[in-house]
Formats: structure tokens, C-alpha cells, sequence
């Protein structure tokens, strides 16, 4: 299916589906930074072929979404929750089941607290709890910390946005799975050469939580599975296991040697949970 622009929660969005409509719905929710461009389009496929409509669309700020100036997002996090159920209402899609990734986990879960009557099940993958926790949680891989704190990238220039996209990728990819490079490169180019402003993406480092009072993970009534890396550099797999500990009933799919993300090595053990999920 073609990409469409679509008005969601007062703004112009792009998204995109898969599959026919008649079919159990999947939200795609990617994580902050990222396009829907990182739920890559064969990934995608898989799951529409398992008899699903899949959709996926570009927060604000990436991809063809509407986008602010650089520094002033105008917006906050609850806002991209709200997004999400925009784009459901543009599809005239009452309750979806809702698949985020990293950040995107993070939104997912609060499109659950938020907009139970939207979600029919989620799957959480590569993500952490999205609310303050009391539990002492594994902090970054080293090999994280020194890339994040040591990367230089000038974001007025698309050449070296393209090199921090492929580095970063490959980093979170962990050291134990095989890093496409070519496709990656391919999928960082197509990316930036794609967004109305690829400067804007950084905002989402900008966001604020509203500070409102929110309930517990614990209340989470939809039929949740988390899929996490053993080797996700990020959040190691300590926050995958807390996070099914406090959803109620929530299943954990560990991927043996997997990093963050949902890397194409991947793909197969991925699809099937979805599907059996949904």
C-alpha cells in the first residue's frame, strides 16, 4: 500500500499499511528518533502474509510527518501517546493490536494506561518500563556509554548523519548477530533523503514528561508479550525480565544473542510471536 498523509490528533502524520483490511490490525510503534522506515518493509510483509493489516507511520519530527524547527518541538511525549491514537482513528480502526519498539515500548505501554479500550494486546520489544521504578535495573553495556558519549556527527550534513545512523545501528546490533552494512547504509540514506527536515529528528531528545499522575503497570489489562535481546546493549535483557514481572500475565521471549532492535537475523522468531500474540 501506498504511504498517505493523514491528520491525527491536530497534525499532518504519514503512515502506511499492509495487508487487507478485514484483517486483525497491528500498530507498528517505532522509537523516538526513527521513522517507520525501521520497521523495515519486509518485516512488515511477514506479518501482513500471516493475515494481518500492519500499520506503521513517522512520529512528528521524522520521516514526512509534520516538523518543527530544530530546538523547539512544541510538543511532549503524551502528545506522540495521542499520535498513536490518531493514527488508529484515520484508519477507522476502533482497538489495534500494538507492537513498540525501544521508545516506542515505552509509548505503547502508555497508549495501554491511557487508551485501554484501543489495545487489544501489546508486544514490547527491546524497551523498558515507561514509569518510574523502585527495581535496580542493569545500566548501558560500556560499549554503549562510550559510543554515545564519544559519537560527533554535524547534523546539517546528510553524509554524516548517514555514518551516525549505520554506527549506531551497528552498535545496538550487539557483537553477536551479523550487521548488514550495505543495507543499513541503504536504509539511512533512503531515510534522511526522505524526511522534510532531518535536523528535526534530535527534538524528540527534548521531550518532557507533563508530570501528570498516571496507574501502575500493574493495571495493564491487555494480553502483553515482551521480546528482548540477551545482548541488547541498551537496556540489558534485566529490563525485558521487569517489565513482564510487572504487567500482569505478560510472557517473556528471550532472544538468545540478540541486540536492540528487530534485526533481520531475527525476523522469523519475531513474526511468529507477533502472530501468536495477535
Amino acid at each position: 500500500m501506498a504511504e498517505r498523509m493523514i491528520e491525527a490528533n491536530g497534525v499532518e502524520l504519514c503512515a502506511e499499511s499492509f495487508g487487507d483490511p478485514a484483517d486483525p490490525p497491528v500498530l507498528l510503534v517505532m522509537g523516538l528518533g526513527a521513522s517507520m522506515l525501521w520497521w523495515e518493509e519486509g518485516l512488515c510483509r511477514m506479518i501482513a502474509d500471516g493475515g494481518r493489516l500492519v500499520v506503521r507511520y513517522d512520529h512528528r519530527d521524522t520521516g514526512r510527518s509534520v516538523a518543527y524547527e530544530p530546538g523547539r518541538p512544541g510538543y511532549g511525549g503524551d502528545d506522540l501517546v495521542a499520535d498513536a491514537a490518531g493514527v488508529l482513528d484515520a484508519y477507522e480502526i476502533p482497538a489495534a493490536h500494538v507492537v513498540g519498539l525501544s521508545a516506542g515500548g515505552g509509548l505503547a505501554q502508555l497508549l495501554a494506561l491511557g487508551f485501554p479500550e484501543r489495545v487489544r494486546s501489546l508486544t514490547l520489544i527491546s524497551t523498558s518500563s515507561a514509569l518510574p521504578s523502585d527495581r535496580a535495573l542493569p545500566p548501558p553495556t560500556e560499549e554503549f556509554g562510550r559510543f554515545v558519549t564519544t559519537v560527533e556527527v554535524d547534523w546539517s550534513d546528510s553524509e554524516s548523519v548517514i555514518e551516525y545512523l549505520v554506527d549506531y545501528s551497528r552498535m545496538l546490533a550487539g557483537q553477536e548477530r551479523p550487521f548488514d552494512e550495505a543495507a543499513f547504509r541503504a536504509l539511512a540514506r533512503r531515510d534522511v533523503a526522505r524526511a522534510r527536515d532531518f535536523r528535526a529528528a534530535q527534538n524528540h531528545d527534548l521531550l518532557h514528561d507533563d508530570g501528570r499522575s498516571r496507574a501502575p503497570l500493574s493495571s495493564i489489562s491487555s494480553p502483553t508479550l515482551v521480546i528482548h535481546g540477551t545482548a541488547d546493549p541498551m537496556f540489558p535483557i534485566g529490563h525485558g525480565e521487569a517489565l513482564a514481572e510487572e504487567i500482569p500475565d505478560a510472557r517473556l521471549l528471550p532472544l538468545e544473542g540478540a541486540g536492540h532492535g528487530a534485526y533481520r537475523p531475527d525476523w522469523d522468531a519475531i513474526v511468529a510471536a507477533i502472530l501468536e500474540q495477535t
